[in-house]
Parts: structure tokens; C-alpha cells; sequence
């Protein structure tokens, strides 16, 4: 995998969403070990609640590996950077401010003491993040690792299905795929499925990767995708990758004929197979089921209509489980509203916002289409998943759109030596004998 994404990313234009360099040289290069830390910060935004698995692992265990990596990310991270040298810029500090909310409203203890811990949870994943800046710099070495990383997840998936059909396609789930080897949901799958599968293609097209090497990440992945049924996650990618592509039609010859190609097929599986994919679309729901979004329509409407302090408006009830009566909310900005009031709701509006804006105004490069494809997928996955405001990897993905949307901290310059002149040598006849 290491050989098939190969390195050397091209720097992305100006400033990032106010990513500016910080202080101190720019590194010579990003530690291996840099890749590690991503990749606990994945495992710890995994989540201790899912489908049973074939072996059946206690929540408290879970949650002790979930957080421990955590951890272990951070400390890493500060061993990496000891001096603690940042890339300041508005998608850390908006991260950052949103801290406030989280604890003002948490410390009411509405959602209980549950509500402080994740708050230092967000915290050390902010952190962890500032830690991290150092090395953003609008190459595609965190694209990599984000790639490998869950390909890994999804590595687990796949070794479930095969060693215990009935369990990664429970009849609970209505036959969509989950982990049986570590508790994932179907949502949860199909995102991360979505997202390598639109980052590879777009590492094809920038021909940072090889067709052979892409196929081995993407064709399982839309196996899998396609298993989960996660319709979101399917019009996510769909979105994602026309406005990735397109933001790459005026400069890359690769792109347009991808673009052209993919047009055409999408007409003919309209036409031939129509209602095939109706069936995949509808997953066995009638028509009302479809309308009222699964039910969530109905959790929206009471979260809506429950009534709240003007301080609960402001700052929310604190940071929870993102369920409202015992049933998930399964959408970021009510989740947000909820927990961290008119306040979050804003400030995470300002992170998307500000990132696309950014983005909007980069000159066309592959950093640049990537992060707009992670952008546009978040955007359009907020409507049905929550996780914009807490540590999760819809916060991950917008955390890599910044890392790519950052240019290169200016080398320091080392000031040229002046050669010394070479010594006159004095005739011994002609030295000082006093």
C-alpha cells in the first residue's frame, strides 16, 4: 500500500481559511511517525456502539482502546513537537472557540458527568490537531494515511463478512453490513467506504497512484459500499466527486475524459437498470417510509418543539450521546443545536463555510479537488449524521481539507558563509623578535 500511493503532493496555492505560517523553519520533512498519530486519531473517532460481533467485546473495553489511542495520539504528537510550533489559522481557532459552548453548557451537568469527560475528549482531539498543524502544509501525505488507515477499517469489515456471513448481515440491520469484528454500523461503513473511494480516484487522476494499485482500494470499497446500502454515503461520493472533477475540467485532460465516461455511464444504468437501482435506493421502505427520512423526521420535529431556556438556546444542553428521548438525532446541526446551542450552530456554519470559501478560491490543483470533494461530502452528510461538533471523522475529513488547502511555511534561509581570505604568510626575517 505504502508503494501504491506514492509520494509528492503539489502545494496548493495562497493561504488557507486564514492558515498562515507559523513561527520557526519550515520541517525538511513529515515523520513517518506523524502517519501513526492520524491513524489513532481514525481508531479513536470508531465509536463503541454498533452491531454485535462475532466475539462479543465489552463497551468499557472498547472505550478503553478508543481513548487510549487517543491519548497515545496526543503524547506522540507533543513528542513530535516539542516546541510546540502551530499553523494558526480560523479552521483550528473556530475548533477551538467551539470548546466554549461545549463546557458552558456541560457544566450544568444536564447530560451528566458523561458530558465533561467529552468535552476533555474534544479537547485533547483539538489538540492533538494543533500539534499536528505544524506539518500541513498542501501536500497529499495525510490524503495517504487517511487512504490507509481506513482501508484497514474496512480490511476488518470484509475479514467479518468472510468468516461469519449471518453476523456482518444481520437480519436487526435488515441485511445491510456491519462489522462483526469490531462493532460498525452501516452508516459508519459506507462513509468510510465513500470517502477512500473518492480520494483514490482522485489520486488516479492526478496520477499520484497507478490504475492497478487504485483498483485494489476502490473495487472492494464499492463492494462493501454498495452491501451497507447507505444511501447518503452514495450521494456523498456521487456529489463529491462531480464537484471535485469539475473543479479540475479547465486543467487536467484525465479529468475531462473520467468526466465524459462517467456521464455516459450514469445514463445507461438509468435507463437499463432503473429499477434495480430504485430497489438498492428504497431498501425494501414504502414511500412514506422514504419521506419521513426513517423516522428521523419525527425525532426533528420533538427536538424542535421541546421547550428550552433562553441559556439552553444559546449554549445547549451539553455534549451528549447525540440522541433526544433515547432515539439518535442523525443530523450535525440539530445534534449541534441541542448540545451546544445557537453558539456551536454558528461557529461550525463559520468551519464549512470558511473552508469552501477557501477552496472556492484556490487556483485548480489535486489538493485543492480533494478538499473539495471532503467538503462537499461532509455538507451533504450532515442532513442524516450527526458529528460536526464533536470529535468524530466528519471532523477528521474537514481537519485533511485544511491540511491541503495550507501552503508550504517558508523554508529559513541559511545565510551564505563569507569564505575567510587566506592567511599572508610573514617571512621569519620580517616577524616582530621583540
Amino acid at each position: 500500500m505504502s508503494q501504491d500511493l506514492r509520494h509528492g503532493g503539489l502545494p496548493a496555492g495562497a493561504d488557507p481559511a486564514g492558515t498562515r505560517p507559523g513561527a520557526g523553519h519550515r520541517p525538511a520533512g513529515t515523520p513517518k511517525t506523524v502517519g501513526i498519530v492520524w491513524g489513532l486519531l481514525i481508531l479513536n473517532t470508531l465509536g463503541s456502539a454498533g452491531a454485535k460481533t462475532i466475539v462479543p467485546l465489552p463497551r468499557s473495553l472498547i472505550q478503553v482502546v478508543t481513548m487510549g489511542a487517543l491519548a497515545a495520539a496526543f503524547t506522540l504528537a507533543l513528542a513530535l513537537n516539542p516546541r510546540l510550533r502551530f499553523r494558526p489559522g480560523a479552521f483550528l481557532f473556530l475548533l477551538t472557540l467551539l470548546l466554549v459552548p461545549s463546557v458552558l453548557s456541560s457544566l450544568q451537568l444536564e447530560s451528566g458527568l458523561g458530558a465533561l469527560f467529552r468535552c476533555a475528549r474534544l479537547a485533547l482531539f483539538i489538540g492533538t490537531l494543533w500539534l499536528l498543524s505544524r506539518w500541513w502544509d498542501g501536500s497529499l501525505t495525510f490524503v495517504r494515511s487517511h487512504i490507509r488507515m481506513y482501508f484497514a477499517v474496512l480490511g476488518s469489515v470484509a475479514a467479518g463478512l468472510a468468516v461469519s456471513p449471518g453476523a456482518a448481515l444481520p437480519e436487526l440491520y435488515g441485511g445491510r453490513l456491519v462489522g462483526a469484528l469490531w462493532p460498525l454500523t452501516p452508516p459508519q461503513i459506507g462513509q468510510y467506504a465513500a470517502v477512500i473511494i473518492g480520494l483514490t480516484v482522485l489520486l488516479v487522476l492526478g496520477r499520484r497512484t497507478d490504475k492497478a494499485s487504485a483498483a485494489v482500494v476502490v473495487v472492494p470499497s464499492l463492494v462493501l459500499l454498495a452491501l451497507t446500502h447507505t444511501r447518503t454515503a452514495t450521494l456523498g461520493l456521487l456529489v463529491g466527486l462531480a464537484l471535485a472533477i469539475g473543479s479540475l475540467l479547465l486543467t487536467s485532460a484525465a479529468a475531462r475524459r473520467f468526466f465524459t465516461w462517467a456521464v455516459l455511464c450514469a445514463a445507461v444504468a438509468a435507463v437499463g437498470f432503473a429499477p434495480a437501482l430504485r430497489t438498492w435506493f428504497l431498501r425494501g421502505q414504502s414511500e412514506e417510509g422514504l419521506s419521513s427520512l426513517t423516522g428521523r423526521a419525527t425525532v426533528w420535529d420533538a427536538l424542535l418543539a421541546a421547550p428550552r431556556t433562553a441559556a439552553e438556546q444559546l449554549f445547549g444542553t451539553g455534549l451528549g450521546d447525540k440522541s433526544f428521548g433515547g432515539l439518535p438525532i442523525d443530523n450535525s446541526w440539530l445534534a449541534v443545536y441541542h448540545e451546544q446551542g445557537w453558539t456551536g450552530i454558528t461557529l461550525v456554519a463559520a468551519v464549512v463555510l470558511v473552508l469552501g470559501g477557501v477552496a472556492l478560491l484556490r487556483p485548480p490543483s489535486l489538493p485543492r479537488a480533494c478538499a473539495i470533494f471532503l467538503i462537499s461530502y461532509c455538507a451533504i452528510a450532515s442532513y442524516t449524521e450527526a458529528g460536526l461538533g464533536d470529535a468524530s471523522p466528519y471532523l477528521l475529513h474537514l481537519a485533511l481539507a485544511a491540511s491541503l488547502l495550507a501552503v508550504p511555511a517558508p523554508a529559513t534561509a541559511t545565510p551564505p558563509t563569507t569564505p575567510m581570505p587566506p592567511r599572508r604568510r610573514v617571512p621569519r626575517w620580517a616577524q616582530d623578535r621583540r
